[in-house]
């Protein structure tokens, strides 16, 4: 295997989370709410670091396809990664509560495919891969930030 093999393996997988043996795509989801966790104190880092695993994500999750020679591998996760980013993104505040729904959310959202995502999904390369996750990620965030501003228009 070639060496741009191999890395995108690393970072499709999600630095080999994806070959757990069970429910790859929660430990994708995990993993970027831990990402979410080392950039929590800046808004823009968070941001950046989202961007990044997005732009990452669309580079190697097609190509991916192409190595393992399957279409949309369960042990692509980084599309949950990106995903569970842009859950978190931009929301008022962050607590627990918040940070768990928006977990449990992200992953009943990202089962259930809602429209576009299931149309997406049935897109071979990165766009199939990436789009119903980033789709969930953003109804994701939608729902949190209601809540989290409904929460603090009661606490007033």
């Amino acid at each position: 295997m070639h060496f741009k093999d191999r890395a995108i393996k690393l970072l499709s997988s999600f630095f080999y989370l994806g070959f757990l043996p069970l429910v790859p795509g929660t430990f994708g989801s995990l993993a970027g709410l831990f990402l979410f966790y080392l950039t929590a104190g800046s808004r823009w880092l968070h941001f950046w670091l989202t961007a990044l695993v997005i732009a990452a994500g669309f580079l190697v999750s097609g190509e991916a396809e192409r190595i393992f020679r399957k279409n949309d591998p369960k042990f692509v996760v980084i599309d949950e990664a990106a995903g569970m980013l842009v859950s978190l993104l931009f929301l008022p505040f962050y607590d627990g509560w918040l940070l768990g729904l928006g977990f449990l959310l992200f992953r009943v959202l990202d089962t259930l495919k809602a429209y576009p995502a299931g149309c997406l999904q049935e897109t071979r390369g990165s766009i199939g891969i990436m789009g119903d996750d980033l789709t969930a990620g953003i109804y994701t965030n939608i729902i949190l930030q209601l809540i989290a501003r409904f929460s603090l228009l009661r606490a007033v």
